[in-house]
């Protein structure tokens, strides 16, 4: 007899969303307009908070899972989730900026609490391992709010000229096409498309291994990611085994993404997956900086440096004519006068805070480029206790056999540089090299 041949079950198609509608955390259907029934969580929050009551951390995180959930903006084929993450900076900025430029002593106060809530902000979120959308609403809304009171408050000045004006327009277009070619891929490790692939039995035993050696091991980071690479174990780092010995392969083997890590990549716990040659998670992109986008970062922090400068040499010779920009960066008298100037010279001041802050990473990039070292491994040489500070801190000798670039500089300053063994061991990007020659012209010792 024939098996007879099971009916498939043919499921209810599900009816398609307005742009009000959208499917919540609990899988219901629901409207915008309805985003404040049904919360007994804020319910309970507000007759505590009327009565006196303390709040349960708890309880305050459902609140934010609520309000996350339901804020939405309606939108083709059902209403679109926002990021909750995104909206202080739009509203918080301009306020403070403006109430900056009421008086200098307000001045003085919001521009050193800004920096300190910002820094606040950033550890919390890289306690908890989150990732969020805050440092970079905060970057983009910055970048286009000075441009708009530039336009609407030093440009009719008549001081900037239209070649002035075209540059820095220039420049600006510059720094979000390098943010946005930074903002891709940095070099995600995918496991599907590993040429090296490994056997059941051999997973199982590397996955074993891994939670043996974890425990008390000073090399593990906190991901359940094996590291087999520090100076104890392995002194040539950068070196490769066969695909076909995983027991001796020198290589990591990541519990979390289930693949052989190649050398010096690591696993970003933020962002949940491995990098190629990772450097750091960076909270301004919100994305790491790897292998593939670590040249359009450099390239971006270089734009935005040049291009900030410009504009706040431009606004201080348009506010405080007559003076120097050092000058009138600090002595520029009547600007509290105006309005106008006023917020000008708070958003001059705003500028500069955020561009020293730039400028201190741009300047630990090229010393780790110079040093072929990334940010990760200077901080897990500093934890270790491996690595040796030089230049007040500036400088970190992680003693790492891939630093390369060191012994090239002392070495062609006392005119003894010795070539390395293979070319495997000296492997640097084109940008590498050239920052690394143009540091033998300035020593750093």
């Amino acid at each position: 007899m024939k098996p007879v041949k099971k009916k498939k079950t043919e499921e209810p198609e599900l009816e398609p969303l307005c742009c009000c509608e959208y499917i919540d955390r609990n899988g219901e259907k629901n409207h915008v307009a309805a985003c404040l029934c049904d919360c007994q969580d804020l319910d309970e929050g507000c007759d505590r908070w009327i009565t006196c009551k303390s709040l349960q951390p708890e309880t305050c995180e459902r609140i934010m899972d609520t309000i996350s959930d339901r804020l939405r903006i309606p939108w083709l084929r059902g209403a679109k989730k926002v990021n909750i993450s995104i909206i202080p900076p739009l509203v918080l900025l301009p306020v403070f900026l403006h109430v900056a430029s009421w008086h200098f002593l307000l001045g003085v106060v919001v521009l050193t609490s800004l920096p300190v809530l910002a820094l606040w902000y950033y550890y919390l979120t890289h306690r908890r391992k989150e990732q969020t959308l805050f440092f970079l609403s905060l970057g983009l809304f910055s970048l286009g709010y000075m441009y708009y009171v530039f336009l609407q408050e030093v440009v009719p000045k008549g001081r900037v000229g239209p070649v002035q004006l075209a540059v820095l327009t220039c420049g600006l277009f510059l720094i979000l096409l390098a943010l946005y070619r930074a903002k891709k891929n940095p070099g995600y490790l995918n496991p599907a498309s590993s040429d090296r692939a490994l056997s059941s039995s051999q997973l199982e035993l590397l996955n074993r291994k891994g939670q043996e050696k974890t425990k008390g091991f000073p090399g593990t980071d906190t991901s359940g990611s094996l590291n087999n690479r520090t100076a104890k174990d392995d002194p040539r780092g950068s070196s490769r085994m066969p695909a076909g010995s995983p027991t001796k392969a020198k290589e990591d083997w990541c519990a979390k993404c289930q693949l052989v890590r190649p050398a010096r990549a690591w696993h970003c716990r933020i962002c949940g997956i491995c990098v190629r040659r990772m450097d750091h998670h960076c909270v301004w992109i919100n994305s790491c900086v790897g292998e593939s986008n670590h040249q359009a970062f450099i390239l971006a922090l270089l734009i935005f440096l040049l291009t900030s400068v410009y504009g706040i040499t431009l606004t201080l010779d348009t506010i405080c004519r007559d003076r120097s920009v050092f000058t009138a960066l600090f002595y520029c008298p009547g600007v509290y006068a105006n309005y106008s100037s006023a917020l000008s010279f708070t958003c001059v001041w705003y500028s500069v805070i955020i561009t020293a802050g730039m400028a201190y990473i741009f300047l630990i990039q090229l010393i780790n480029i110079s040093y072929n070292v990334t940010e990760r491994e200077v901080q897990q040489a500093l934890r270790q206790k491996t690595g040796r500070r030089l230049l007040c801190g500036l400088i970190v000798d992680t003693d790492l056999s891939y630093s390369r670039t060191k012994y090239l500089i002392a070495g062609t300053a006392h005119g003894r540089f010795q070539a390395p063994e293979s070319l495997e061991e000296f492997q640097l990007p084109s940008y590498e090299v050239a920052v690394a020659f143009l540091l033998l012209l300035f020593p750093l010792s």
